[in-house]
């Protein structure tokens, strides 16, 4: 007997996960699935925010205590691009854990389309992290043309007076953090 963990998630406490829990819990029942857990979380699913319950479902997946994650839809999972959602599902399989969308049928690890499903969705990641360079960079150049600087600010190191406080004994540290500086930007400022 195949063993199932679950998950579902909603993105405010107003909703409810009700409707896809029982809805993943009925499938699996017909199938014969044994479910060993089940992981719930109310928060966002961009990856801006922790989402205890879905870390805790990873870790238990890299400690193999369930044969499949069964989920009621791939946006459910992850909503943090198809870059890490394929990240996910990756860590998934290497981990010999095999997982399934319950409303989606062809996103199934299981299936024949396994490898043309994760062979379109990593041709997606790679024109997202494009699509995203290109943005940053559009943004980049934006503002340079609109007169701001980019990049920290420049910190001004007074040498003389750190040379001055080294021989009266100071160490790097103390020296740093009385200029207002890292120890890394002293350190190069004395070189």
């Amino acid at each position: 007997m195949k063993t199932v963990a679950l998950y579902a998630r909603v993105s405010t406490d107003r909703q409810e996960t009700a409707n896809q829990l029982d809805q993943l819990r009925a499938f699996a029942a017909k199938q014969g699935w044994q479910i060993v857990a089940e992981f719930v979380d109310t928060v966002s699913g961009s990856g801006k925010m922790k989402r205890p319950q879905f870390e805790k479902m990873m870790l238990a997946a890299a400690q193999k205590q369930f044969d499949l994650l069964l989920f009621w839809r791939l946006d459910r999972l992850s909503r943090e691009g198809v870059r890490m959602t394929l990240t996910y599902l990756e860590r998934l399989d290497g981990w010999g854990v095999a997982w399934r969308s319950y409303q989606e049928p062809y996103l199934d690890s299981c299936g024949a389309m396994k490898d043309v499903v994760l062979s379109i969705m990593a041709c997606m990641a790679q024109q997202e992290r494009i699509a995203i360079s290109e943005r940053t960079k559009a943004g980049l150049a934006r503002a340079v043309r609109a007169g701001k600087t980019l990049g920290r600010r420049a910190v001004v190191v007074d040498v003389a007076r750190a040379r001055r406080m080294q021989r009266d004994g100071f160490g790097l540290r103390p020296i740093a953090k009385k200029l207002g500086c890292s120890v890394n930007t002293l350190r190069g400022a004395l070189a």
